[in-house]
Order: structure tokens, then C-alpha cells, then sequence
């Protein structure tokens, strides 16, 4: 690796990229500087993320089908004008699969984590005129948790998949391939493992007096109405849901929710209205008269969070990660040129260079003043993801000519470039970077005081 080309070629670069496969990514503390409303918060900051396992891992492979469903699901493409201009993609609601407690959209959300699928912003023709946003659940699981939306209206995911394209989000008719890639995908995240849960859901290992209170308390018939229960619905041998519809007091009739890994799924209810398994269970006592001491509300609390619990649900987020996944995207990729796929092409093309562009702003340019140190580092890097994306350009336009050797070769040497120099050059500007948590703190810290300012003059 020659640093000092690497070095005289980055303004070269930088000019160039700069006109290329532009798009208004959302501020995380601040949205007015996209198209969505201002105030908007998508969690883009943030420096852990949700743990992902696949289904496919036992097996030890994942299939060509899953691998394209896991890049449709990362890319605005899909969706419509707003979304694509916005950058919101499938991932931006459900983080590796799980839910974002923290996204709130002005407008279209009434708190953090819940979100109005039939709200004008995405697409107006689906308005209903209603301010009525549904909680942003996780996918863990899905295949078990038929059927589908917060009322279950939908018994078949590919359908439900193809509505939310559509019609909540204004995409264009998507090819039934890319459909049924993403219901593959997302059949494939799995529950996080809870070593607290035995054959038939019920609780095992070294469980405490508490919960196990709780599991009796859950498994008991309430006492005004002999024919229901906790279990009753939320059946612990099947996931614990009953694929049914309930009206449980909280405005209408709701599909039951699964309480694996709930632990990481607030807010709760269908609405998110509740932030806690506490709150939860006080309003199962007050509105089925279920007469719980206080002593049985935190039994059953102490269950709930047991049977909710999941080995690692977080991980550090780092340009490691990033990169796997983004070659993992390149698989796809790979796999479309040898086809002469020229959709997929396109579609890889542009989700793998949006992924790019969103890891180079990890690392601070020298005029950001909040970074101090490591500025050569910081260019290199920089320089190094730009000009994979200059290569992907490339690429995507001789495809689109049916220059397929072309193509191949640009795509080899993308490939050599990203194995050869850029992990390194990534690394070793890591300590500067907002991958580093006293630097993204730094830097945030120095945007909401900028953001805040503007507000307080306007």
C-alpha cells in the first residue's frame, strides 16, 4: 500500500464523490437537515446494536436467497421517493432484526419506538386522516408469530412484506424475487437463546423464589373469569402467543404478542404505551380485576423479565461489523455480475455504496473540530471508502451498458481493494473515530450544541 498516492489522490477523490449517488442522510438528533420532520430521531448514533442470530448459523450456511433479502432489507431503493431521499430503509425501523426503541418521527410517532404506518409523510394516498401509530416490533422469532401486523390482519409474511412496500411506503411493485428474499430473510433472525427457558417454555435452571411465583401466578385461571389466564394466550410451549386477535382493554382487538425477548422489546402494547413489564401488569390487574398484591405484581414481573431475557442482546458497533455485513452485501453483488443481473446489480450497487458513504462520515474530516488527532489517519480511511464508492459507480455503469467484463474486472478489483488496504487503513484510524465512544460524544455533543443554537436563533 503506497500511503502516499492514497494521500495525493484524496481531494481528487473527494470532488468526485462528492456528486455521486447523493442522499439527505438523517441526522440523529435532528432531522430538519432531511426531508423528514424536523426534530426527527432515527438512534443513528448510537454505539451498540442489537445482537443478530440466524437460524442458518446451525446449519453453518446462509443461503444466496436470505443474503439478498438481508440487502433489500438495508435499502431505501426499495421504498419510495421520501424514503429513498430520506435514506430510510427496512433497517432503519428494525435494527438487525429487533425493534428501535428510540426512533420518533414528529408527526407521525406520539412517542419513541411507535410509528403511524397510514400517516401522509411516506405515503399520502394511504392516509387515514388519523394520528394512530403502531408499536416498531421486532422481527426475532417471525416465522413462529403468524399472523401478521400489530392486529394480525395478514396471515401470509410475503403479503404483509409487499404492504409495507407499497402501499405503507410508496415503493414501487417490487419484483416477487426481492419479496420473497426478504420473507426469507426475515425468517431466518432467530430468538436471542435464554438458558431460563426449558422444553415447553417453562422456566429452568437456577430460577429464584420470584419467578417462580410468577410462573404459577401466569399459569393460574383469573379469578373472574375461570376460562382465561396469562398462559392462556401467551402459550409458553408456542412461543408464547396464540396466533389470535384479544381485546385486552386497549382500544380494539390485537394479535398476541410474543414474549420471548421482550426483555429488549419496549415499549409495550400495541400503541407502545407502556414502557414497562410494571406498568403492563398493572393494567392487566386493574382491567381484568385479577386482585394482585403487590408482592404478586413483582412475582410477576420477575417472571415476565426471565422468560423476556436473551444471551447478549447488544454488541459494540465497529467498523469490523460494518465491513462484514457490507461483504456480505458484495456477495450478492458478485453473485448478479456472473448472472448479468442488471436489477440486482443496481440494487447492490447502490445499498453496498450508501453503506459506504455512512461508514466514511464515522470518521471526522479535518475540518471537524471536535476530533483532535489522527488526521492523516482520518483522510486515508476516508480516501480508502470513497474510492470503493468511485469503483461501485463504475461498475454499476458498465452493467448497465452490458459491459460485463468490464464489469467483472472493476468488481475484482473492488474486491482486492477492500480485502488488501482497506481494513487496515480503517483500524488504524479507529481511535479517531466516532467508533471510539469519548470521540462520538465529543462529536455529538458539539452537533447539539450547533443545533441548538440554530433553533434558539430562529
Amino acid at each position: 500500500m503506497n500511503l502516499r498516492r492514497w494521500s495525493g489522490i484524496a481531494l481528487a477523490i473527494g470532488l468526485l464523490i462528492a456528486g455521486l449517488h447523493e442522499r439527505a442522510l438523517a441526522f440523529p438528533v435532528d432531522g430538519d437537515q432531511t426531508t423528514l420532520p424536523a426534530k426527527t430521531e432515527l438512534n443513528e448514533d448510537a454505539l451498540r446494536r442489537p445482537r443478530e442470530v440466524f437460524h442458518s448459523e446451525i446449519t453453518g450456511r446462509r443461503s444466496e436467497l436470505i443474503k439478498l433479502g438481508n440487502l433489500a432489507f438495508s435499502s431505501p431503493s426499495i421504498l419510495g421517493n421520501v424514503a429513498q431521499q430520506a435514506g430510510i430503509s427496512c433497517e432503519t425501523c428494525h435494527v438487525n432484526g429487533a425493534g428501535n426503541a428510540k426512533f420518533f418521527m414528529p408527526k407521525m410517532s406520539t412517542r419513541p419506538g411507535n410509528f403511524d404506518t397510514t400517516g401522509p409523510l411516506f405515503n399520502p394516498k394511504a392516509d387515514n386522516f388519523i394520528l394512530d401509530p403502531v408499536r416498531i416490533p421486532s422481527l426475532r422469532g417471525a416465522r413462529y408469530l403468524a399472523p401478521y401486523g400489530h392486529d394480525g390482519r395478514m396471515p401470509s409474511l410475503h403479503d404483509f412484506v409487499r404492504n409495507v412496500i407499497v402501499n405503507e411506503f410508496a415503493g414501487p411493485e417490487p419484483s416477487p424475487v426481492i419479496v420473497d428474499a426478504i420473507v426469507a430473510y426475515i425468517h431466518d433472525i432467530d430468538f436471542l437463546p435464554n438458558p431460563n427457558l426449558g422444553p415447553g417454555g417453562r422456566l429452568v435452571g437456577q430460577i429464584n423464589d420470584a419467578e417462580r411465583r410468577g410462573e404459577a401466578l401466569f399459569m393460574k385461571p383469573f379469578p373472574h373469569d375461570p376460562g382465561l389466564s396469562c398462559a392462556g394466550c401467551h402459550v409458553p410451549s408456542a412461543a408464547f402467543v396464540d396466533h389470535q386477535q384479544h381485546d385486552v382493554g386497549s382500544g380494539g382487538l390485537f394479535k398476541t404478542p410474543t414474549l420471548r425477548n421482550a426483555d429488549f422489546n419496549a415499549p409495550y402494547f400495541h400503541d407502545g404505551r407502556f414502557d414497562s413489564f410494571d406498568q403492563v401488569v398493572a393494567h392487566f390487574d386493574r382491567v381484568f380485576d385479577l386482585g394482585l398484591s403487590a408482592q404478586d405484581r413483582r412475582d410477576l414481573v420477575a417472571y415476565l423479565t426471565a422468560v423476556g431475557d436473551g444471551t447478549q442482546p447488544y454488541e459494540h458497533d465497529g467498523a469490523g461489523a460494518t465491513l462484514k455485513e457490507i461483504n456480505n452485501f458484495t456477495t450478492v453483488l458478485g453473485a448478479a455480475i456472473l448472472a448479468n443481473d442488471k436489477d440486482i446489480i443496481a440494487l447492490a450497487v447502490d445499498t453496498i455504496g450508501s453503506e459506504l458513504r455512512e461508514l466514511t462520515e464515522r470518521y471526522p474530516d479535518r475540518k471537524n473540530t471536535s476530533v483532535s488527532g489522527g488526521q492523516q489517519q482520518r483522510v486515508l480511511a476516508r480516501v480508502g471508502l470513497k474510492e470503493l464508492v468511485l469503483m461501485l459507480r463504475r461498475i454499476d455503469m458498465a452493467a448497465a451498458e452490458s459491459r460485463f467484463s468490464d464489469t467483472a474486472a472493476e468488481y475484482k478489483n473492488y474486491r482486492n481493494l477492500m480485502t488488501a488496504a482497506v481494513p487496515a487503513l480503517l483500524a488504524g484510524a479507529e481511535p479517531w473515530s466516532l467508533f471510539n465512544p469519548a470521540v462520538h460524544d465529543a462529536h455529538y455533543a458539539a452537533l447539539r450544541q450547533v443545533m441548538q443554537t440554530k433553533h434558539t436563533a430562529h
